[in-house]
């Protein structure tokens, strides 16, 4: 590499490297709205971990493409392997690693642990290509289904023969949360994989056909009537995969049941 080559190729290194820092260092998630901040400072661990070897390397890499050039009567030196070293930034490596991943497998149960036993209960089916959003009426059991039993009319299936289904009440793409209460989500499909994905609670579940599935969280801040959140399909699941959007309300938990009642029309 020529004098001229060296210098160019350094300082586009440093400029990739000052713009990708900037860039990172501004806030590119969405606000955080539930009690799942633990997520986020993984995130940022990780990221600092990274991008602080992305820096060093990146600007070793200016340095030596700066410092050492071709010149004439150069003569290419060979470097023997060096056990010592190799085995050092292997083990270096390696205890990095183990620390993040021995805290991922702690955030991973703590995420997925079972849910505070006063948590409100809500269902959500993913149907190409809409969310299907079940609450239990006043005696807050959900009532059975059976795919077999879905219909234009009955779209998620529930069977008319059980009692604890006649009070459910069904909206279709409208999700209500209670605030400072926690929520259980039960997250079923109809027909393919979808992904039932709410970002600004740092919530991400798959739903898949003849599974059920639970997560659950807290939503902290209530949303304003005239600004909903959204519930993305995280899961390319066909043609209208892009329009399938919901709309998350976060309430007062007293008023959960009511804010239902009359998003269902009652």
């Amino acid at each position: 590499m020529g004098k001229l080559q060296g210098l160019l190729f350094a300082l586009a290194t440093v400029v990739l490297v000052v713009v990708s820092t900037a860039y990172f260092m501004k806030p590119w998630m969405p606000p955080l709205l539930s009690d799942r901040g633990d997520i986020d400072h993984a995130i940022w661990v990780a990221l600092v971990l990274t991008g602080v070897v992305f820096i060093l390397t990146n600007l070793l890499l200016a340095w030596f493409s700066w410092r050492y050039q071709d010149a004439e009567g150069a003569r290419a030196i060979y470097w023997h392997d060096n056990p010592k070293l190799e085995w050092t930034w292997t083990l270096v490596t390696a205890a990095i690693l183990f620390v993040i991943l021995f805290n991922a497998l702690g955030l991973w149960a703590s995420i997925n642990g079972p849910a505070p036993a006063d948590a409100a209960l809500v269902e959500v089916t993913g149907q190409q290509f809409a969310w299907n959003v079940r609450y239990p009426g006043k005696d807050g059991i959900l009532g059975r289904t059976d795919f077999k039993l879905a219909s234009q009319e009955n779209l998620i299936g529930l069977d008319p023969a059980d009692a604890a289904g006649k009070d459910d009440v069904l909206l279709l793409n409208q999700l209500y949360l209670p605030k400072d209460r926690a929520i259980r989500v039960r997250v079923r499909s109809m027909d393919v994989i979808h992904s039932f994905f709410l970002p600004q609670f740092r919530v991400k579940q798959d739903a898949m056909p003849g599974m059920v599935t639970e997560v659950w969280f807290t939503a902290k801040e209530l949303t304003p009537p005239d600004k909903p959140l959204e519930i993305a399909c995280a899961e390319h699941c066909g043609l209208g995969h892009y329009r399938m959007r919901g709309q998350v309300h976060v309430v007062a938990a007293s008023e959960l049941d009511a804010a239902v009642a009359a998003a269902a029309g009652q």
